[in-house]
C-alpha cells in the first residue's frame, strides 16, 4: 500500500460573488466582485493535499464543455491523476454559485450536472487505485453508490467528509474510519437543531451511531475529535478570515494527507486546523488553497 491519497468526489466550475452582507429571503442586494473559478469539493480535497504535496488521484465526471476541459487541467497542472476523471457528453459540469460577504461567510447552491451521474462503475473502473491507496476521501456532492463503492473497495483508511449533509446508509457508515463534518452538517444528520455546547456535540455524535471517529469542525474555536467516548478539543489559529469558501476542503485535504503519512488523528486535526485557517485568508476555493509551505510560513508570523 503507498502513501497516495484517491479522492472520489465533485469537479465544479464556482462563480462567486462578493456581497457586504448576505441577502435573506426576498433582498436583493448589490455585488461587490464577481470571480470564476475551479471547485467542487472533491477536486478541492484533491487539489489541497496535492499541494501539501501528497501524491493524488482524482475519480469523477465533467461535463463535455469548456468548464470540463478547464477543470481536468486545473487538476493536471497541480500533479494530480486525474485518469479516472471522466468525460460525460450527457451532461454538463457541475457548477456553484457562491455568496461571500465583508465577514468571509459564504452562502452557497450547486448545481450537481455531471456529478450527479457518477457511478458505482465509474468507481469500480479505478478499483486498483483505490484498493492501493493509503486513503480514500469521499464527499456526499455524488451518488451515494459512487460513495458506497469506493468505502467498499478501499484497503485503507476511509474518510468521509458527510456534506452536504444527507441520511448515509448503515452499510457506508460502518466502514468510515473518519467522517468529517462541522456544527450544521452535524445537526442535518441528527434531524436536530446545531449543537452549541461541547456536550450537545457529543450528544449528537453518539446518535450517529459511527463506529469509527468523528470530526466536528467548529469554526474560529477549531475542531473537536470525538472517538470512542473521548473527546479532544483542537484549539483554532487567530488569522484574518477573508473567505471561508475553501478553508472546509483545505481541511479534509490535510486530515488525509497527515493520515496517509501515518500521522495519528489528532495530530492530522492539528495540521488541518492550520491548513483550513491559511485557506480562509484568500479568496476562492482552490485558489486559496496552501502548500505546506505557506502554512509553515504563516505560524512565523
Amino acid at each position: 500500500m503507498t502513501e497516495r491519497i484517491v479522492v472520489v468526489g465533485s469537479i465544479n466550475r464556482d462563480v462567486v460573488l462578493g456581497v457586504e452582507q448576505l441577502p435573506i429571503p426576498g433582498e436583493t442586494v448589490l455585488g461587490r466582485s464577481l470571480g470564476t473559478y475551479n471547485g467542487g469539493k472533491g477536486a478541492n480535497q484533491a487539489v489541497a493535499a496535492a499541494r501539501l504535496g501528497r501524491s493524488v488521484a482524482m475519480v469523477g465526471r465533467v461535463g463535455d464543455d469548456r468548464a470540463g476541459v478547464a477543470s481536468r487541467e486545473a487538476l493536471t497542472a497541480e500533479g494530480i491523476d486525474a485518469r479516472g476523471v471522466r468525460v460525460d457528453r450527457k451532461a454538463v459540469t457541475g457548477s456553484a454559485m457562491i455568496l461571500v460577504d465583508d465577514d468571509g461567510e459564504n452562502s452557497i447552491v450547486v448545481v450537481p450536472g455531471a456529478n450527479g451521474r457518477l457511478s458505482a462503475k465509474d468507481v469500480v473502473a479505478c478499483s486498483d487505485a483505490i484498493g492501493a491507496a493509503a486513503v480514500t476521501l469521499v464527499q456526499l456532492e455524488v451518488p451515494m453508490e459512487a460513495v458506497a463503492e469506493a468505502v467498499r473497495l478501499s484497503r485503507g483508511t476511509v474518510v468521509l467528509n458527510a456534506a452536504p449533509a444527507r441520511p448515509i446508509p448503515a452499510e457506508v457508515m460502518r466502514a468510515v474510519d473518519v467522517i468529517v463534518v462541522n456544527r450544521s452538517e452535524l445537526a442535518g444528520l441528527c434531524a436536530d437543531l446545531e449543537a452549541e455546547s461541547t456536550k450537545e456535540i457529543a450528544s449528537q455524535v453518539e446518535r450517529l451511531r459511527c463506529p469509527g471517529a468523528v470530526v466536528v469542525t467548529v469554526g474560529s474555536d477549531g475542531a473537536m475529535v470525538v472517538d470512542n467516548g473521548d473527546i479532544v478539543h483542537v484549539p483554532a489559529v487567530n488569522v484574518a478570515v477573508v473567505d471561508t469558501t475553501g478553508a472546509g476542503d483545505a481541511f479534509c485535504g490535510a486530515v488525509a494527507d497527515a493520515l496517509a503519512g501515518g500521522d495519528t488523528l489528532e495530530r492530522a486535526v492539528g495540521w488541518a486546523v492550520l491548513v483550513g485557517a491559511a485557506a480562509a485568508t484568500k479568496v476562492g476555493a482552490q485558489v486559496a488553497l496552501p502548500t505546506r509551505s505557506e502554512v509553515k510560513a504563516m505560524l512565523k508570523r
